[in-house]
């Protein structure tokens, strides 16, 4: 099979086609024939050494979401069978041809998605529930506020936030993503070019602030949304693109009653992820299958383009998803 390796760490002209022996189903797993694959910034990271692959994963070979079709199953697993349109979310290896993964870690593409489509939804909108609903419990009629509202991430919470009866409000860096963002449901948009956004946030929400706020970038920005957090609101910090420190006043923390909490996917244990997928497959899954949740793609690439596609989203110029092409 052909997969994109990471060759050795640095930008993105180290990432390589290479032809590999395709791996085979043990018991309980799927082997899939994978037809698409779409970036995350983990990738990014992982490409330039700072976020090691899990140990029940290749190494060098990076990609989280995948949708393809079942090419055979291992013993014991009853659930799928060969030709099964599937999509999931694995700790990497999604950048090639066929990869492996537990069965309970797929589900089933809704009728009329693309293999392009499908491969942009799990790792968006599995994170997107999780951070919204399983840790921060977001309820009907809150309002919620999305940092990087355009980002993949950002995309799925605002389309999932208004599913859920709550109120988007989004920060994005540039006015056109605020209007494409206004098209998936948002409701309020702040365009945050210089980091600040809190004191537009407390005048969409009249005084208030938000009740739910899922943090996708970071650094500096974590402050702001203590400064338009509602009264015992919740924080869910995700992504870390600003950087990794922050100088928070805690009298707010304090004073507000404030929840915060971190996330991430890829380090949990296997049992804590499949919980997440499993609840993606019940919650989430019919509403794209109803059409009242959609991925939203910005580009696509053969896989052998892998290095143009990591360059794109490292420019912070898109607008959804990027996925590679595994059939081209």
């Amino acid at each position: 099979m052909r997969a994109v390796v990471i060759s050795e760490f640095g930008g993105p002209e180290v990432l390589r086609v290479v032809e590999r022996a395709p791996p085979e189903a043990g018991r309980g797993e799927v082997l899939v024939a994978v037809r698409a694959a779409a970036l995350n910034r983990a990738d990014l990271i992982q490409r330039r050494g700072f976020y090691p692959a899990p140990a029940d994963v290749p190494a060098d070979i990076p990609g989280m979401d995948f949708a393809g079709d079942v090419a055979a199953v291992g013993s014991g697993v009853t659930d799928w069978k060969a030709g099964d349109r599937v999509f999931g979310l694995i700790g990497g290896g999604a950048y090639a041809e066929a990869l492996v993964t537990s069965a309970r870690a797929l589900a089933p593409i809704p009728g009329g998605l693309s293999y392009v489509d499908a491969a942009a939804i799990p790792e968006a909108f599995i994170t997107a529930f999780d951070a919204l609903v399983t840790q921060a419990g977001l309820q009907m009629g809150e309002s919620v506020l999305i940092s990087a509202a355009g980002s993949g991430v950002g995309t799925a919470a605002v389309q999932l936030a208004n599913a859920l009866g709550a109120r988007a409000i989004g920060t994005v860096r540039t006015a056109d993503k605020l209007e494409r963002a206004r098209a998936l449901g948002l409701h309020d948009g702040v365009v945050a070019a210089d980091g600040r956004f809190a004191d537009a946030v407390k005048a969409a929400t009249g005084g208030r602030g938000a009740d739910v706020i899922l943090e996708l970038v970071g650094g500096d920005y974590v402050a702001e949304d203590l400064a338009c957090v509602a009264p015992q609101g919740r924080i869910v910090v995700v992504g870390l693109l600003a950087g990794v420190t922050a100088s928070l006043d805690l009298r707010q923390l304090l004073n507000g009653r404030v929840l915060v909490r971190g996330t991430v996917l890829r380090a949990r244990p296997l049992e804590e992820k499949l919980a997440a997928m499993q609840a993606f497959r019940r919650h989430v899954v019919p509403l794209l299958a109803s059409g009242r949740i959609k991925p939203v793609v910005d580009r696509v690439f053969p896989l052998a383009e892998a290095a143009a596609a990591h360059r794109l989203l490292e420019a912070n110029q898109t607008f959804g998803k990027i996925v590679l092409d595994c059939t081209a």
